[in-house]
């Protein structure tokens, strides 16, 4: 009788046994690399001298796997149990070297038996979608197995026989059973990570000096674009100072750092103009790696018509010069040691306003169940924050939407005894594409957030009948 908890898997130990000669191999290496710091354990104790494997194969007989029991989490990972059975015919011979004596150990009649917990994690959007396999046991397995010496018969030594089972047992729990794990990397490191926010770049657009005329009346009306290379977000804009080639601006922008190592940030000041295209005035690029962490460093930079070096060296005309003022703070988890012993005792009133500032991101996972009462559902996600408005895209035709989109606040203070709401619409197409429906929301109280750095729930969407909707959000500071 099967575990009704527990779904069949014929096809998957059809598979096992196809692969079983190569997963014999691979398994066994993993063996040699476990049992390497138990060996070293026992060098020394009961005169052994060394243990090393003669033989290590795991035979011809593959486990069978007699059912697996998925598990639904909020994290991007999946996991599920398989309840595993193993008689197999393994040829273990180990090579015991005692007072200079060699003797061989060899294991047979090998019976295994155990609930293993599996997770694919994290998922990802590059082949084969997962980075890592997370193998743990959830209890003690059972093992059962014979050990001979020379054609004799180990185990019917008096006491030995529980002695050893329970010694394994023991052994093995502690290694792998859960929370202790066995990772095994699938992807590369550079290749699995997603990249994440790692800090706050502050800049200051301070003044620019002596730009070029682009007016009839022999002036400029310039502001300043400003962002970082790799970042889709739209760039930040300045003020525009009218009728002035010698503007101050003293403005102040927040711009979210991925990767200090390799971004740059580009400063681009236009000329505005009522009608048609706006005119550069001129560039400049700053590699993130010239700005140490928690340093404050000033920039007076001369103008260059484009990014182009080659270009650039045939133009020789002036375009004045941009003074700017940049910080690179990173987020506490990336930097809290670093910034703690290289911190002073005594804080500046700047120091305090940037230790304030972080960023709050909203990853929109998905829903279940949600409808409307017009007859098309083609749902999106809108979140509202401080008078922000940001969407998801439109998915067609389902009512079980998988968005996997996140956005991102970037904040002076903490947004404590704030919420934030998140609404799921529909949208017709074809002749009633101007038609909207709202099909739930949900009001967030960000206080948890604030005081645990992060959350990870479903909630149960308001005005609709049986939808949930599933939000991860975070809050790093600086």
């Amino acid at each position: 009788m099967k575990n009704p908890d527990y779904e069949r898997v014929d096809w998957f130990n059809k598979f096992i046994s196809y692969m079983w000669p190569y997963l014999d191999k691979a398994v066994c290496g993993i063996i040699r690399s476990s049992v390497q710091p138990l060996f070293a354990d026992y060098i020394g104790t009961f005169c052994i001298e060394s243990i090393e494997f003669e033989n290590l194969s795991l035979g011809t007989l593959p486990p069978t796997v007699h059912g697996v029991k998925f598990y639904e989490t909020n994290e991007k990972e999946l996991l599920f149990e398989p309840s595993i059975k193993w008689a197999g015919n393994p040829n273990i011979v180990l090579v015991l070297k005692v007072l200079s004596l060699r003797i061989r150990v060899q294991l047979v009649d090998l019976q295994f038996f155990a609930i293993v917990r599996v997770a694919l994690k994290p998922l990802l959007p590059t082949f084969p979608c997962f980075g890592m396999v997370v193998v743990s046991l959830m209890e003690k397995p059972h093992v059962d197995f014979g050990l001979k010496v020379l054609g004799g018969d180990l185990m019917s030594i008096p006491g030995l026989y529980r002695y050893v089972q329970e010694t394994i047992k023991r052994q093995v729990s502690s290694m792998y059973h859960w929370p202790q794990v066995l990772e095994i990397p699938i992807l590369d490191s550079s290749t699995a990570s997603v990249k994440k926010p790692v800090g706050l770049l502050h800049v200051s657009i301070l003044r620019a000096r002596n730009l070029l005329k682009k007016d009839l009346l022999g002036t400029s009306d310039p502001y300043v674009k400003l962002s970082l290379t790799g970042e889709k977000l739209p760039a930040k804009k300045t003020t525009i100072k009218k009728r002035n080639l010698n503007p101050e601006w003293n403005e102040h922008f927040k711009l979210i750092v991925k990767d200090p190592n390799s971004q740059v940030l580009q400063l681009e000041v236009f000329d505005w103009d009522k009608v048609g295209g706006h005119d550069r005035l001129g560039m400049q690029m700053i590699p993130l790696q010239k700005i140490n962490p928690g340093e404050r460093k000033e920039f007076n930079l001369d103008l260059i018509k484009n990014s182009n070096v080659v270009m650039d060296s045939g133009d020789k005309k002036k375009r004045g010069r941009l003074e700017v003022d940049l910080r690179y703070v990173p987020f506490r988890e990336e930097s809290i040691k670093r910034r703690k012993e290289s911190r002073e005792e005594k804080s500046s009133e700047d120091d305090d306003f940037l230790s304030q500032a972080g960023l709050l991101s909203v990853a929109v996972q998905s829903a279940k169940d949600v409808e409307g009462k017009k007859k098309h559902s083609n749902p999106y996600a809108v979140v509202l924050f401080r008078g922000e408005k940001k969407k998801t895209k439109m998915l067609k035709k389902t009512r079980d939407p998988r968005w996997n989109e996140e956005f991102q606040f970037t904040l002076e203070e903490p947004p404590v005894k704030e919420s934030i709401r998140v609404e799921v619409m529909s949208k017709g197409t074809g002749f009633h594409f101007r038609s909207k429906e709202e099909l739930g929301h949900v009001d967030i109280n960000l206080d948890d957030v604030v005081d645990n750095g992060r959350i990870n729930q479903k909630y149960h969407l308001i005005n609709s009948r049986n939808g949930i909707i599933h939000i991860e959000i975070r809050w790093t500071t600086s």
